[in-house]
């Protein structure tokens, strides 16, 4: 059995088996779990219908937040899009933004979403995964079996780091989001198990030291607009990484770092709604506006 305590060990096992990453967590995970592989590969498809789900429904003209505050990112990305020609980032990139914003909107409009791994970076996974089923034709299954490699590369930034935003900055979301997302396409597009673990370092070490200032103590700003921000750099880690370029400090390394780095910003900077862009004036008149004075 994985302990999931280095991605190292992980990388280790799946080259000894001669397997890909994801084949080796869900065969690990379904005997943890007492299941057959079968059921647990349903559970996690299940999983991926609800981030295509929330991708539809977050496009819809018209959505707006709980609070008001956000709202129609993901319809105004798409038209763009369509009106554009793709606009600088060209077809599929856009369209990945239009679905990274459409989750994460969808999800500040109190939508069901798959928090991978937080809720605040819900529309990473899906808009680099969806993208690529959608607009690349990946069969549904190997997308599928990425999700497996993004889960366990998250089960160990979890036990080292950690996710949350309170406890290490957005770096721990968007940043963990990322690093999980630029794994998984990694794998996708034929990565070995140590590209996998270079395109997680990388996009770790490219968002080192990202705070957690949400206006108002909510989920929406800067929030949704961070997802496209990680979205980007999970593309551009992965393709790194197939490319062979190194990231020099090894993943478990990166992830040690982003801890430490979460441990040294101030508490102010860690989800408190105190610090950063949520201490400008702007954002203390939009905490009026939706909590009063």
């Amino acid at each position: 059995m994985l302990k999931y305590e280095s991605i190292r060990e992980i990388v280790t096992a799946a080259q000894e088996a001669g397997t890909k990453i994801g084949e080796l967590v869900l065969r690990d995970q379904a005997e943890a779990m007492e299941q057959t592989n079968d059921e647990l590969y349903a559970r996690m498809r299940d999983s991926f219908a609800v981030m295509r789900q929330a991708v539809v429904a977050g496009q819809k003209e018209g959505l707006r937040s709980m609070s008001g505050l956000t709202g129609g990112e993901g319809f105004q990305m798409k038209q763009y899009a369509s009106e554009r020609k793709g606009g600088l980032c060209g077809p599929f990139l856009s369209g990945a933004i239009a679905r990274a914003l459409a989750v994460a909107g969808y999800n500040a409009a109190m939508g069901r979403i798959v928090a991978a791994p937080t809720a605040g970076s819900c529309g990473i996974l899906p808009g680099c995964l969806v993208s690529l089923y959608e607009e690349r034709g990946i069969p549904e299954r190997e997308v599928v079996m990425s999700m497996f490699t993004a889960g366990a590369f998250g089960m160990v930034i979890a036990a080292r780091a950690g996710i949350s935003g309170a406890q290490g900055g957005c770096q721990a979301e968007c940043g963990s989001a990322a690093a999980m997302a630029a794994a998984a396409l990694a794998e996708v597009m034929g990565g070995t198990p140590s590209q996998c673990a270079d395109a997680c370092a990388i996009a770790i070490a490219s968002q080192l030291g990202l705070v957690c200032d949400p206006v108002a103590g909510l989920v929406e700003i800067p929030c949704i607009k961070r997802n496209v921000s990680g979205l980007m750099i999970a593309f551009s880690s992965a393709d790194l990484a197939l490319a062979g370029i190194a990231p020099k400090i090894p993943v478990d390394e990166c992830i040690d770092a982003m801890r430490s780095v979460g441990e040294a910003l101030p508490a102010a900077l860690r989800e408190t709604a105190v610090g950063g862009l949520a201490a400008t004036p702007t954002a203390q008149r939009l905490q009026e506006q939706v909590f009063g004075k």
